[in-house]
């Protein structure tokens, strides 16, 4: 992954967290003066000359990649649902086959819905979860009574508020300069 496509954390003046967004939108953010990098990485973006008064002579500034950027007014954010998507459920599902539980990349695992279509069911937060190739096509069109060995891992949940909280912290559980904005007790 490029370096100005990697995932930032944007959290609110409060330091609520408001969502993720690319170093290309944190950087433009931080340019205009709405925003400012609470943590940064290793990486100089960028340097530049620039003239300090303090001892009468230029001085390197260095830029570097942000990790997490706080705007710098507090701005209003409407309560906003996640869209049903691939991507989204797999995030809800902790990229975990809901079937077999095993941990797979995005791009190793399907949707498989928990009712069938082919039976009535729906394109819907309650009916999808994440599955391995395997899994989705050993239980194929069948409901889950009808297989001996199949149990659901999580039962699939319509999306809240509170679900949507949850698939931020999923997306910033392995990075250690976001989990404290992420709510995480690290002391134990």
């Amino acid at each position: 992954m490029s370096l100005i496509y990697k995932p930032v954390l944007l959290l609110n003046s409060s330091f609520e967290p408001l969502s993720i967004i690319s170093t290309k939108r944190a950087l433009k953010l931080m340019t205009k003066g709405v925003a400012k990098a609470e943590e940064s990485g290793d990486i100089v973006i960028y340097s530049h000359r620039m003239w300090d008064e303090n001892n009468g002579d230029y001085v390197w500034i260095n830029v570097y990649n942000p990790s997490v950027v706080r705007l710098l007014e507090y701005r209003k954010i409407p309560i906003r649902i996640h869209v049903l998507t691939k991507k989204n459920i797999h995030n809800r599902d902790r990229s975990i086959c809901q079937y077999c539980y095993q941990k797979f990349p995005h791009s190793k695992l399907t949707l498989d819905h928990v009712i069938p279509r082919s039976r009535g069911g729906k394109d819907s937060w309650q009916n999808l979860v994440s599955a391995c190739t395997k899994c989705n096509r050993k239980k194929g069109d069948r409901l889950l009574s009808e297989i001996k060995d199949m149990v659901l891992l999580h039962e699939p949940r319509p999306m809240t508020v509170h679900t949507s909280r949850y698939i931020l912290r999923n997306l910033g559980a392995d990075d250690p300069k976001w989990r404290k904005y992420l709510y995480y007790d690290d002391d134990k």
